[in-house]
């Protein structure tokens, strides 16, 4: 089955989804595509909200960034949105890139160990697989996410697909979660 038909499915029919991915037969470079291509999404999606945060007003960010560039002998152009803005893009990169993943890796372990106390009889791969997915299945969320973030702004809209975002993961994952610590 396509990953891009996948998805959508997997929003309402989460079990039914990872129970057809799992029959593909899992191994750790599909959970580590997962990973990956969710990870590269989702700091897609910040974009639009950090070129947002590089153009409003924030003195103290401001005056760290030149006292850093003092301090290191760097020129800093005299509109301070170019330096904002490659700031906020090196701190997401960071994020979404190195840590985000690894903080996925212990969060998948966790919940394989806490579903095995619940009688739970899945692998780590298949607790990896499930979490990874779900990540991969939410980010048509996350973009929007990013898209409302970055062009209205916070506010009542930004809650809502920040919520509906989180509650979708939540579903998807839990779901997909159950499906893979109950083999056949």
């Amino acid at each position: 089955m396509s990953v891009t038909r996948d998805i959508p499915r997997a929003w309402l029919r989460p079990r039914a989804v990872m129970v057809g991915r799992l029959a593909q037969g899992v191994d750790e470079r599909i959970a580590f595509v997962y990973l990956a291509v969710a990870s590269v999404l989702g700091f897609v999606a910040q974009l639009p909200r950090l070129v947002r945060a590089s153009r409003a007003s924030d003195p103290e960010f401001e005056a760290a960034i030149l006292s850093e560039a003092e301090r290191v002998g760097v020129a800093i152009p005299a509109d301070l949105v170019d330096a904002k803005f490659e700031a906020l893009f090196s701190g997401a990169i960071m994020g979404w890139i190195f840590i985000v993943p690894v903080f996925l890796y212990i969060l998948a372990f966790l919940s394989h160990q806490i579903a095995r106390l619940f009688g739970g009889r899945g692998t780590g791969l298949r607790a990896r697989v499930a979490l990874f997915w779900s990540v991969l299945a939410v980010t048509p969320a996350m973009l929007l996410l990013g898209l409302t973030s970055g062009f209205i702004g916070a506010g009542p809209a930004q809650t809502l697909v920040g919520t509906v975002a989180i509650c979708a993961f939540i579903w998807i994952w839990l779901n997909s979660l159950y499906v893979a610590e109950t083999p056949e």
